[in-house]
């Protein structure tokens, strides 16, 4: 007879060391990067927070670009580490503008680090990465880029676009576990890191995380969880069988789906699509109302729909259309839920046209 206390989640075999290599490996390619690639056995935001304190240490200059709460976090981290940091804000849940970039960086005497988000979730904006790390790659700056919520679904070629370190988690366009994440990190970005003491035995130290690298990459560091890795190389199976172009795709697709539904419906997007998250789409909510009674109003039907985080002042709420999400029943019941709340509300919206724009642009 069975043990009823035993679980197969509880009897998992070890991940195999040799394994890892293989893996990070794996991540290079879709990052179309041959840096080197390292794990962090935590959320992405536990991986940000150890580039912070591993570049951090009095002397170095940073620019650091906030457009949502993470670029926040990052300038604050640096500063722990006694950094000087300057920073550009953007409107809350817009994307910065690169006259703003440009300009600071013309205005400052010496930058070490350039740190911005890649595409934010929080508010389903877009920054103008290209184009900042071409001003930063001219200055010689080293580059950390928040990819989190773009790897997958949007182009991203780190060494084309000269990113130094490039911090990625797979539990959104990747469709992976969410408590595991990875850089990639150039030879530069090492040197900077490495200088003048780098901080040691530490889960935020990105030192120690070279050990592996230097020790053949078998054995990680710690006390390595198995689900973990378990799930990534699935997540990476299905990633390469479905083809990185063909999520990349499907992730435009159900983008500009939801954008023509919205407009269809009479509810405009956040920002226009060059400016847009492929992952997410906001659409701000009309004055007199609120992106809670919304919400409520969704959830009655069956869609869970979200408010911007960090966003306040522009009262958004996001169409999550991510990963396994990124398919036409998602966006249609997306769409279809917000007209049916707007409907109950006493405002307007042509729910008939909306599915129609939305079946156009998957019938393309």
């Amino acid at each position: 007879m069975p043990d009823p206390g035993w679980n197969p989640l509880h009897g998992v075999p070890s991940y195999p060391a040799e394994h890892y290599a293989c893996l990070a490996d794996r991540i290079g390619r879709i990052l179309l990067s041959r840096n080197d690639i390292v794990f962090v056995q935590a959320e992405a935001v536990v991986a940000l927070e150890a580039v912070a304190a591993s570049l951090a240490r009095p002397g170095l200059s940073a620019l650091n670009i906030v457009t949502s709460s993470y670029g926040g976090w990052f300038g604050q981290w640096l500063r722990r580490g006694g950094a000087t940091v300057r920073e550009i804000v953007a409107e809350p849940g817009l994307p910065i503008e690169i006259e703003a970039v440009a300009k600071a960086l013309n205005a400052a005497p010496h930058i070490d680090v350039l740190a911005l988000v890649h595409a934010e979730s929080a508010s389903g904006i877009l920054n103008p990465l290209p184009e900042i790390l071409a001003l930063a790659r001219a200055r010689g700056i080293v580059t950390v880029v928040d990819a989190v919520a773009s790897v997958g679904g949007h182009p991203l070629s780190v060494d084309a676009l000269g990113i130094d370190i490039a911090v990625i988690g797979p539990q959104k366009a990747l469709a992976g576990p969410a408590g595991i994440s990875a850089l990639s990190v150039s030879r530069r970005a090492w040197e900077l890191i490495l200088r003048d003491g780098a901080p040691r035995d530490s889960i935020l130290s990105l030192a120690d995380l070279k050990v592996w690298l230097d020790g053949g990459r078998r054995d990680l560091p710690g006390t390595p969880a198995p689900l973990e890795f378990f799930a990534l190389e699935a997540a990476l199976d299905r990633i390469e069988a479905e083809g990185l172009e063909n999520v990349i795709a499907r992730h435009a697709l159900a983008a500009s789906a939801t954008q023509a539904g919205l407009a269809a419906l009479g509810a405009g997007a956040w920002v226009p699509p060059a400016k847009a998250s492929n992952l997410v789409t906001a659409v701000p909510v009309p004055e007199t109302l609120t992106p809670a009674s919304l919400i409520a109003t969704a959830v009655r039907v069956g869609v869970e729909l979200t408010e911007g985080v960090g966003t306040a002042p522009a009262r958004l709420i996001r169409f999550n259309h991510t990963g396994p999400r990124a398919t036409l029943q998602t966006v249609l019941s997306n769409v279809v839920a917000y007209g049916i709340a707007l409907r109950q509300a006493g405002h307007s919206a042509d729910i008939s046209a909306a599915s129609e724009a939305i079946a156009a642009a998957y019938s393309r």
